[in-house]
């Protein structure tokens, strides 16, 4: 913020958090000037003095914290794995949002136990909606919102339509999750996602479910369960790229996307000359 590269909320509050951590061990703030522009310099180049009653792991998480480089700034991340952090701590235990998803967790326990018994194998199909149902899902009848550039609009979840079978469009999703770090369980026409790292609302768990609206069209709802709604939001970007191939628009929305693509110069060279 000082040299004027921008802000990056996230990581000038954690550098904020460190100097709160000094105040509260050292009972002064680490840099003090009269004058703003030394301030600014003592900040910049990160010049304060740490009381020797500190302990040498304090010592070093703080000056990491308060390092004015944010790409070598400590990460949340590492803050969790650091030695003197995590003595006493106790990690906060997140309640579950509670998700419209015909209670997915029952779902899968019920599998779970019901694994041992010999029963006659039936091939399920998607739960179908019906079109009061379509439209209390939808906003403002876009259904492709996942992929909208304005990531305002995803919040807590999202839906797209797709004409692939119900289950290859799971082993899209499955595919592009993966490799995101997730840990992906299947039942029938419904999916939870679980991310392998602790944010800072706990794992991020997203609940997927297939509904059928119409023959041969499907949509896909995916929700938020547990973790943080900013995290979502970057999960929702990550995949988008990789479900882009499966997401079925409408014609006019197929011909601008083809227009985008194609760009100014494309679509003169297409255009006859008069």
């Amino acid at each position: 913020v000082i040299n004027n590269k921008g802000y990056d909320g996230a990581k000038a509050d954690f550098w904020s958090c460190g100097v709160i951590l000094f105040v509260l061990m050292a009972g002064y703030l680490p840099f003090e000037e009269s004058n703003l522009m030394e301030l600014y310099k003592k900040i910049f180049k990160a010049e304060f003095t740490i009381p020797s009653w500190f302990s040498s792991g304090a010592k070093k998480l703080i000056k990491r914290i308060l390092d004015p480089n944010p790409s070598t700034r400590i990460t949340f991340a590492e803050l969790l794995q650091n030695e003197w952090f995590k003595k006493g701590y106790k990690p906060p235990v997140f309640e579950q949002e509670e998700i419209n998803l015909d209670d997915v967790d029952s779902l899968f326990n019920e599998a779970a136990e019901s694994r041992n018994l010999v029963v006659e194998k039936r091939d399920e199909r998607p739960v179908t909606m019906n079109a009061f149902e379509l439209i209390s899902h939808s906003q403002g009848l876009n259904l492709s919102n996942l992929f909208d550039k304005q990531m305002g609009l995803v919040k807590r979840e999202t839906r797209f339509t797709s004409k692939l079978p119900a289950k290859e469009i799971l082993a899209k999703i499955e595919e592009a999750a993966t490799p995101l770090g997730f840990d992906v369980k299947k039942n029938q026409y419904k999916m939870k996602l679980h991310g392998g790292k602790s944010g800072r609302k706990g794992p991020l768990s997203i609940a997927t479910e297939v509904f059928e609206v119409a023959p041969s069209l499907y949509m896909v709802e995916l929700r938020k369960a547990g973790g943080d709604t900013l995290e979502f939001h970057k999960f929702y970007k990550n995949i988008s790229t990789g479900l882009d191939d499966i997401v079925w628009k409408s014609e006019g929305e197929a011909k601008k996307t083809e227009t985008d693509v194609a760009g100014p110069s494309d679509n003169l060279k297409k255009s006859p000359i008069k």
